[in-house]
């Protein structure tokens, strides 16, 4: 069974196992290097984990791509609240991004495309077609909604993991599929959970929906640990990627997660560019180690 297993993100569901690997592959080797422990990459074992099928339309004759949805597809409730705290926090980072007025902070179909238009001239979501960015924020709430496809992506996760794994490294909605395969894996031999552009902290829309749901502390609630006591979380992310809404983890899983800042550019939540940094390089050398 690989030593490392990886977890993709959201936006996959036309690519597969081998595809990614070639994405990842060179680039988590790159991150070792940066890390001056070149000699890891002999033993970089690598297997994707991959469920972005599950996601991928059923094809049929003369259809092509993603359904092509519009602001109007946008539904209320949560995939509208997603949208309008990623419409925030790219205004925070992002100087060409017009911040949302006191009128179009409420979910409405208004701010929806008020939202949408915004974020298409973002750096970060640059280049991304508003189908797509509408087809991403389903993916996070199908993830979270449907409770069989639930169960599916952390099956794809559970299965890759075996006795010789020592690392798991995931992306973005990943993070949250690995989160709680390890959580529903007790006994689990992984020493590395590295978690990067991770959306697991934010609250209410993401981390009190978790399985299992964290624990309430008085006022506050803490998130279950994913593993033993041998484990060592680190979650990387840049100032500006907008899935990270929230960056620092620590308040919501404990003292013993390890939070990192990077610079992925113009690239803030590209998943090659977060791999080839030397943080995220020494901490899977020392989950191999």
């Amino acid at each position: 069974m690989p030593r490392v297993v990886g977890v993709h993100g959201i936006g996959k569901q036309l690519l597969g196992e081998g595809t990614l690997l070639k994405e990842w592959q060179p680039a988590m080797a790159d991150g070792l290097r940066r890390a001056g422990v070149g000699d890891a990459v002999s033993e970089l074992d690598l297997a994707m984990a991959f469920y972005g099928d599950l996601f991928r339309p059923a094809g049929q004759y003369l259809a092509v791509g993603d359904p092509r949805f519009t602001a109007a597809d946008v539904d209320e409730g949560f995939e509208q609240e997603l949208l309008l705290a990623w419409w925030r926090a790219a205004a925070e980072t992002d100087p060409g991004v017009v911040p949302p007025g006191a009128d179009t902070l409420v979910a409405t179909p208004r701010s929806v495309q008020a939202a949408l238009r915004a974020l298409s001239g973002s750096r970060f979501f640059a280049g991304l077609a508003l189908r797509s960015m509408v087809f991403d924020l389903k993916q996070v709430h199908r993830y979270l909604l449907d409770a069989e496809l639930r169960t599916q992506a952390r099956t794809r996760v559970i299965d890759a993991i075996g006795e010789d794994t020592r690392v798991v490294v995931a992306h973005s909605l990943g993070s949250v599929v690995a989160y709680e395969a390890l959580c529903a894996l007790p006994g689990h031999r992984v020493r590395a959970l590295v978690t990067l552009g991770s959306p697991l902290g934010i609250p209410n829309l993401i981390f009190h929906r978790l399985e299992p749901r964290p624990v309430e502390l008085g006022r506050a609630a803490q998130g279950v640990w994913p593993g033993g006591q041998g484990l060592v979380w680190t979650n990387i992310a840049d100032e500006g990627d907008v899935v990270a809404l929230v960056k620092e983890l620590r308040p919501a899983f404990g003292e013993g997660l390890r939070s990192a800042r990077v610079h992925n550019g113009s690239h803030a939540h590209d998943a090659t560019i977060y791999l080839t940094d030397e943080l995220c390089g020494r901490a899977i050398a020392e989950g191999l180690a």
